[in-house]
């Protein structure tokens, strides 16, 4: 991966602190040479210029070698000495001066030597030398540090994009890497031909589409196939977030995405892919930052750039995004990101090739089944499936074997959708009794409910934050659409847990919460949205995305407080309605209730074979439509 701009995160404050550390660095080896060459000379023995006298006179020196003012003495019992003298006088003239007898000095061999070389001079003039050369190094080091900064300031405004190479990719993404996207692929793989095949659709007068956009769930594998077409056409590809444009300063994102299309342009054929759009392509004009917003600034930019595009020119702009509804409708028009593209959940069939894709590389048992993860996982997308897949790998290497195994893929999916087991949650005697009441709740009502999800699996094992679960799974989770009846019977369902502890213990816990606020969102929904109830009759009063202010001013809905009292009152009759079906239901199996409850106090766990089993010594019949 090559960056087209070099990032200059560093500030000035740690470009200095920087350079400061290696000075320091620097003086104290001079310290330390410095420390060990005094330790040496001190090492030396020095006598002064008399007593080199006296030891001549009494005979004691072998030989005096005279360099400049420095004189190296050799003693008859092999000890060496150094003194001084001045650098004016000769050295016999200096000793005669001092008294030294000329018939002892006759028999002491002696050396004049006048060294004149580059290394003495050197050597001599350094201390004086040292500090002028330490005091300029600093100035480099602080100068050297000052213009990264400077360049830093220039650069501010340079595209941060990723560029990414066909031919430089270490792990090449093409379409046989994307699995569960078919309608998509097909959409996209007009794009693919244009790149590679530009002057095709010139010569008949087709303009492929420039800017298009994947929309989809989080984790779908909008980027992934982003990437996989510049795979398949062998171009470059220059990735970027969205909230990489935004900075402190109005004008920078602008400028970063001048720079971007210029690099993108100048690298033709590419793709320009914006990751995550609604960070800077949000509705402009609802009152929130005025016209200097930067946001606004760097969306005005994109427009302006994305219009600029020559017919020769060979750059296609891909963003993505999970929040459609809130992008600004001159980013939608034609000319700019007018094709979109669903990326989907993907289906039973699709999760089995997208695990197919994720278990390679990675050792199985022979009689794995991945369909059984496929029907266990509705709802699961791309990422979530490689999180399986990961999980399951992870708790096999924990146990130190060399094999992935089902059970290992059956616990990595509960841990995925739910958490990891709370191991120091350690429930008492009436709390274990309580939660194995509340979950049987749920799967009786929902073995009995018609249009309910048959039950898979009860625990009241706590993982995350649910003290237990009830895991239903639909029969077929293909199909796109669900009905009023389907609808009425998961709000039963999820009142099931509440209805127990009210009915047989008489009291509520918090352990209802999350089931009275889904139950609660669901119903409402019902009314708002689908036109479901009857009082209300088909209206949508909410918009598709929920109660939002983006594109409609600061107004979080768009009907009267009369109306919003008529939507509470039919909200609250589908509860109360759903209460009673379930109060029905409970009192009615009461003995299957307890059977159930008995069975999870003991086991912790019924899977699907265990639970029906219990069920259906009481009567009640598990095959639905």
């Amino acid at each position: 991966m090559v960056k087209v701009k070099k990032e200059n995160k560093s500030d000035i404050k740690t470009i200095l602190a920087k350079n400061v550390f290696g000075i320091i660095v620097f003086l104290l080896v001079i310290f330390i040479l410095s420390g060990y060459l005094q330790k040496d000379i001190k090492e030396e023995k020095n006598i002064t210029l008399t007593e080199l006298v006296n030891d001549i006179n009494a005979e004691k020196i072998t030989s005096i070698k005279n360099t400049n003012e420095k004189i190296d003495i050799l003693y008859k019992d092999g000890l060496e000495k150094i003194s001084k003298k001045e650098g004016q006088s000769s050295l016999t003239e200096t000793l005669s001066n001092l008294g030294v007898d000329k018939t002892k000095l006759a028999l002491t061999s002696i050396e004049i030597k006048d060294d004149k070389s580059a290394g003495y001079i050197a050597l001599s003039i350094f201390p004086f030398l040292f500090p002028i050369l330490l005091f300029f190094l600093i100035i480099w080091f602080l100068s050297r540090g000052m213009k990264g900064a400077g360049g830093q300031a220039f650069s501010f405004g340079s595209t941060r994009a990723k560029l990414m190479s066909a031919d430089g990719q270490k792990e090449k993404i093409t379409f046989a890497d994307v699995a569960g996207v078919k309608e998509a692929k097909h959409e996209l793989e007009e794009v693919v031909d244009f790149l590679k095949n530009p002057k095709k659709f010139a010569s008949i007068g087709a303009r492929i589409p420039r800017g298009i956009l994947l929309m989809g769930a989080p984790g779908t594998g909008k980027t992934l196939l982003a990437r996989a077409v510049a795979g398949e056409a062998g171009v470059a590809f220059f990735s970027i977030s969205g909230s990489e444009f935004v900075e402190l300063f109005v004008g920078v994102g602008a400028s970063r995405v001048r720079d971007m299309f210029k690099v993108a342009r100048a690298s033709q054929p590419a793709i320009i892919f914006i990751d995550e759009i609604d960070a800077v392509g949000r509705v402009r004009g609802v009152g929130m930052g005025g016209g200097n917003d930067e946001r606004e600034q760097t969306l005005n930019q994109i427009l302006v750039e994305m219009d600029g595009f020559e017919p020769s020119d060979s750059v296609i702009i891909m963003a993505a995004t999970n929040r459609p509804d809130v992008l600004d409708p001159a980013l939608l028009r034609p000319g700019r990101f007018d094709r979109r593209v669903n990326v989907e959940l993907p289906d039973r069939k699709d999760r089995i090739d997208i695990l197919k894709i994720h278990a390679k590389n990675k050792p199985f048992v022979k009689d794995i089944r991945l369909e059984t993860v496929a029907e266990r996982t509705p709802g699961f997308s791309g990422a979530d499936l490689h999180s399986v897949m990961n999980e399951a790998a992870i708790f096999a290497a924990r146990e130190n074997r060399k094999e992935i195994t089902q059970d290992d893929l059956i616990v990595s999916i509960e841990k995925v959708m739910l958490g990891p087991i709370r191991q120091t949650h350690v429930m008492g005697k009436k709390e274990k009794n309580l939660t194995a009441y509340h979950e049987a709740g749920h799967a009786i009502v929902a073995s009995i409910l018609p249009y309910a999800d048959p039950v898979h699996k009860v625990s009241i094992i706590s993982r995350g934050r649910a003290a237990g679960y009830t895991l239903k799974l639909p029969i077929n989770d293909d199909k796109k659409m669900q009905s009023k009846l389907e609808f009425l019977d998961d709000i039963a369902v999820s009142l099931g847990g509440y209805v127990v502890e009210k009915t047989i213990f008489g009291d509520l816990t918090t352990g209802s919460s999350n089931d009275l606020q889904v139950a609660s969102a669901l119903a409402r929904d019902m009314v708002t949205k689908y036109g479901m109830s009857d009082a209300v009759g088909p209206i949508a009063l909410e918009p598709a995305g929920g109660r939002t202010m983006f594109g409609n001013g600061v107004e979080a809905k768009n009907y009267s407080e009369k109306t919003n009292e008529f939507i509470d009152n039919e909200v609250s009759k589908i509860m109360k309605e759903a209460y009673a079906r379930v109060l029905e239901i409970i009192n009615t199996n009461r003995e299957a209730l307890d059977g159930i409850s008995k069975a999870l106090v003991e086991k912790e766990t019924l899977e699907q074979g265990e639970y029906e089993e219990i069920i259906r010594g009481f009567g009640i019949k598990v095959e639905k439509e």
